[in-house]
């Protein structure tokens, strides 16, 4: 976990734009810390996880989020549809400053373009910064282990622009 951390703080040592994205990064960033042990968690206990997220409200607080639609193993984009609406809502009301969106999924690595599951981590703030972070991870005979994290830009779906 340790390694995961220094990994973040690596990604997110860039500045994006030519505005300062300080606070709005170093937000997104404290709210990844805080939503993403519970994939790690999920992972090593059940070898999955259904998607879920946490939200940085206006007074600070970290909430965690998650969706139900009554179906006990309903599709993971049927959860990720309902919590972006939740986190459109919060946002529209002025009750989040960010969110987090976690999931399970796919990817293909950038080093080498072969697929690898992996952790994402979907982050926006209201100042808009926006940001898709990966955790590729590997599960085998229950022991969970991480390659390199990386990046790619947001769709900044969550907060309207300004």
């Amino acid at each position: 976990m340790r390694i995961l951390l220094i990994a973040l703080s690596l990604l997110f040592s860039v500045v994006a734009g030519a505005q300062d994205m300080t606070i709005p990064k170093t937000e997104c960033e404290n709210l990844m810390n805080a939503a993403l042990p519970f994939a790690v968690q999920m992972l090593q206990k059940h070898g999955e996880f259904f998607p879920y997220g946490a939200a940085l409200k206006t007074n600070g607080e970290i909430a965690s989020v998650a969706g139900y639609d009554g179906r006990e193993q309903p599709p993971s984009n049927d959860i990720i549809h309902m919590l972006k609406e939740g986190f459109v809502k919060g946002a529209t009301s002025g009750e989040y400053r960010a969110t987090a969106l976690v999931y399970d999924v796919r990817v293909a690595l950038p080093s080498t373009g072969t697929k690898s599951d992996a952790i994402a981590v979907s982050l926006n703030h209201r100042d808009n910064y926006s940001v898709n972070v990966f955790f590729p991870y590997q599960l085998t005979n229950g022991q969970l282990s991480f390659g390199t994290a990386f990046e790619q830009e947001g769709d900044a779906d969550v907060f309207s622009s300004k």
